[in-house]
């Protein structure tokens, strides 16, 4: 079985319940290696009224605070940015084969001083690459051509290059499956009524194609109506221009099962795709589905890097 790195995210949430609850499961799928110190760890059953596995395997993680359900502060920030940088170096030492990630709090990790607006931004100042944030689940993936920005910034991004380059890294993670492009504006610009952004989008799908060689990328959609029924009927994948753009339909149809997958890097990356739930955090309410499928995920994307090798 392969190794999973499992970054613990915000104790003060509901990250570490989850491992405990879904530790049984997880151990049939993969050998898990949590990055969590034994102090931290045992606080945190504690609160549970739980115990720790014996097959419970960690990579102890530097620093010690007390937990508080429920709230934002450094001390949780610093420590869940130690757990996944924790589990990123277990993937580069070759001691784990993927990294699945518990959630992290973005306003934790600004108060203990990181630059990093969460685990995507990271990867991708780390390797320096473009890392891509795809979510969703085996009924359809929903990747973001801009995440976490300001509205009014999306349209000055919608460029021709940037663009192309999104598409032909998304290509060299998802080489075969069609895939729906969404507009940017209301009635995808109503040929440049609306807006010019299609335009470009027009233009960089096109070079994308004719270089791919075969039509991978449709579009741009009218962004209304891209996630009826008809379209989930044609499309398993879909680009978005903007993070609630794609992801408000995403959740309002595959909430509790979704997972987030960093593509475009060179270690493989899943998570939860949902937040602390500091409102629920050692109340033992916390779903497992979402932490399970990430697994999954990773495990499934090995096999196809291990296929890729080998062709």
């Amino acid at each position: 079985m392969k190794t999973i790195a499992i970054s613990v995210g915000d104790l003060n949430g509901v990250g570490i319940e989850i491992a405990l609850k879904a530790h049984e499961e997880i151990s049939k799928l993969c050998h898990p290696i949590y990055c969590i110190n034994e102090f931290m760890l045992l606080q945190a059953v504690e609160l549970l009224n739980t115990k720790v596995p014996q097959d419970f395997k960690i990579s102890p993680i530097e620093g010690q605070f007390t937990i508080e359900a429920g709230v934002v502060n450094a001390s949780s920030g610093k420590y869940s940015y130690n757990s996944f940088m924790g589990a990123i170096n277990l993937c580069e030492n070759k001691k784990a084969d993927a990294v699945v990630t518990m959630p992290i709090h973005k306003e934790a990790w600004m108060l203990a001083g990181l630059e990093f607006k969460g685990h995507t931004d990271l990867l991708r100042k780390y390797f320096k690459q473009d890392a891509i944030m795809m979510l969703g689940c085996d009924k359809m993936f929903v990747a973001l051509f801009s995440e976490h920005l300001p509205l009014k910034e999306v349209a000055s991004l919608i460029q021709y290059k940037k663009l192309k380059q999104f598409f032909l890294d998304f290509h060299a993670s998802i080489p075969n499956e069609k895939v729906a492009v969404l507009g940017l504006n209301p009635h995808a610009g109503d040929h440049g009524v609306l807006g010019h952004e299609e335009l470009r989008i027009t233009k960089a799908i096109k070079s994308a194609n004719k270089k791919i060689g075969f039509e991978q990328f449709i579009g741009p959609i009218v962004p209304d109506v891209a996630f009826t029924p008809h379209f989930r009927e044609n499309f398993k994948y879909f680009i978005a221009m903007y993070h609630d753009q794609g992801l408000a339909p995403l959740k309002a149809l595959y909430f509790d099962e979704s997972v987030n997958i960093s593509l475009n890097l060179p270690i493989i990356r899943t998570s939860v795709d949902h937040g602390t739930a500091f409102d629920i955090a050692y109340q033992n309410k916390a779903k497992t589905l979402s932490y399970i499928n990430a697994v999954k995920s990773a495990l499934q994307l090995n096999q196809t890097k291990s296929t890729k090798k080998d062709i």
